[in-house]
């Protein structure tokens, strides 16, 4: 088994965190420097990624999020952000490339008329939908990542986004798509990990079956 297989399968949903680790900027700032790689539509990098580790705003998340005890114990409290309206940086992600000589102006000018077309386009609903997808591609290479350095997270949906959008000043343009927990585990009541299909259960070849 080589190190990236070793990692998928060690990399768990901690459920319980030891109290009172800290976690460090330079720690996450590292993490984050994996991150920004993830695949993204059109380069747009959806993501934005709000951490949350003081003692007075983690209480508020974990009021916001039904009082799970794992919030309480985390080191910090990621939101995992999706920008809806990502496709009006189009022209920023790509003054790079121009400004190198990699796009001509011509072919500038296309990709920034094509992609706002294309979102444009499709209305509220995609908006919506890309947001979670680009956001949810990000935040599993976060979780990835994580674990390569030595840390814990579990993924969350069990909050409440309007709370947590009114006390973290998130802006309507932006979608929370996850809460997750980062910290070390406390490995005293660690389950087995549970049931997982084989692969003849979960995929099909040229026709679904």
């Amino acid at each position: 088994m080589n190190d990236f297989s070793g990692l998928i399968r060690m990399r768990r949903s901690a459920n319980k965190f030891l109290p009172d680790v800290k976690i460090s900027r330079e720690d996450l700032d590292a993490i984050f420097s994996d991150v920004k790689f993830a695949p993204t539509a059109f380069n747009l990098q959806h993501t934005h990624y709000l951490v949350v580790d003081s003692p007075e705003m983690k209480e508020r998340m974990f009021e916001a999020a039904n009082r799970q005890y794992k919030v309480k114990t985390a080191s910090a409290v990621i939101l995992v952000l999706g920008n809806k309206m990502a496709y009006q940086n189009v022209g920023k992600v790509n003054e790079g490339l121009l400004q190198l000589g990699i796009l001509s102006k011509q072919e500038y000018d296309h990709t920034v008329s094509s992609v706002t077309s294309f979102y444009e386009s499709r209305g509220e609903s995609f908006l919506h939908d890309e947001a979670i997808r680009n956001a949810s591609l990000s935040a599993m290479l976060f979780m990835l990542a994580a674990k390569d350095k030595g840390w814990d997270t579990c993924p969350m949906i069990g909050f409440d986004p309007v709370e947590v959008s009114k006390h973290l000043n998130i802006p309507d343009t932006y979608e929370p798509v996850l809460m997750i927990t980062i910290g070390k585990e406390d490995l005293s009541s660690q389950r087995v990990r549970g049931y997982r299909k084989p692969i003849g259960e979960f995929v099909s070849y040229n026709a679904f079956q």
